[in-house]
């Protein structure tokens, strides 16, 4: 059996992103709800763009980029409590933003 690859996140460098794909139940105001995390805990979003599933009709999965490091705790936070509302959560990489 071959287990996945996770890498570790390369240290804070200060100016960090960090990308993650979500999916929330199909349910009023459940894409409201995804945010509210991101604005208690101080966290800025600087992308949000959905694509439909191809699992089924009104399915949609959410490409978000944060800013900021994981080891952060006001965004280590958000992470967690994001992560709970979601019925699919993934972080694609965290990386230092080009200058």
């Amino acid at each position: 059996m071959c287990l996945p690859q996770v890498l570790a996140a390369p240290e804070a460098s200060g100016q960090d992103c960090i990308s993650l794909i979500v999916s929330v139940p199909n349910r009023p105001g459940a894409v409201h709800d995804i945010l509210g995390p991101l604005k208690q805990h101080g966290v800025s979003m600087t992308r949000f763009e959905s694509r439909p599933a191809r699992s089924g009709q009104w399915e949609y999965y959410f490409y978000i980029d944060l800013q900021g490091h994981p080891s952060q705790p006001h965004l280590a936070a958000a992470l967690k409590d994001l992560q709970a509302l979601c019925a699919f959560y993934k972080v694609l990489g965290t990386y230092p933003l080009g200058e």
